[in-house]
């Protein structure tokens, strides 16, 4: 799990962040590796807190890896303590096995927010886009590179699905709350 500094935020600081700033965790959803990332957003400027991925072995038994994303999630959320979540809804291509185990994944994963009483606002794929790119047509490169920019990053957020969870968190802080 890749983060910045890893410190966590006391309930008195949650309070004490005014009321103008909003800390958003943004979700990429998956079985094999669950993305995750975390801004602040603040008078319309965007600031990177850490980000990171959730990986489970495939050859693990499926309600272990559940079991091991949704801790580890738990662990996340009590580290950063978001007050607002965006999850990417889910994309139903030719597979529908592994539509099933994403399923699953961002069940774990909206259950360890619903606990914290964060939340959840879901967004489709081509609004994350247009929210970070100006355009629901977007490759992926072009997306990671935006994240970059608007995060003032040094680097493209690696690994993949952490880049993708960023870009939720910034659709969520340019959108604003969705449907849940």
């Amino acid at each position: 799990m890749r983060r910045s500094k890893l410190t966590a935020v006391s309930p008195a600081e949650k309070t004490a962040r005014s009321r103008l700033t909003r800390r958003i965790i943004g979700v990429d959803p998956g079985l094999a590796s669950s993305g995750w990332g975390v801004i602040e957003f603040d008078n319309l400027r965007l600031r990177y807190i850490a980000h990171g991925c959730i990986e489970t072995k495939a050859d693990c038994p499926r309600a272990e890896r559940l079991f091991f994303i949704y801790s580890r999630f738990c662990a996340v959320l009590e580290t950063y303590k978001p007050d607002e979540s965006a999850v990417e809804t889910l994309y139903f291509g030719r597979n529908v096995t592994s539509a099933i185990a994403v399923a699953e994944a961002r069940g774990v994963l909206s259950l360890a927010l619903a606990q914290q009483g964060i939340v959840v606002g879901e967004y489709p794929p081509n609004i994350i886009k247009q929210a970070v790119i100006g355009g629901g047509q977007a490759d992926k490169r072009q997306i990671q590179e935006m994240v970059r920019l608007l995060l003032g990053l040094d680097a493209v957020p690696a690994p993949d699905h952490a880049a993708d969870a960023l870009a939720a968190a910034i659709c969520r802080a340019h959108r604003g709350p969705a449907v849940s």
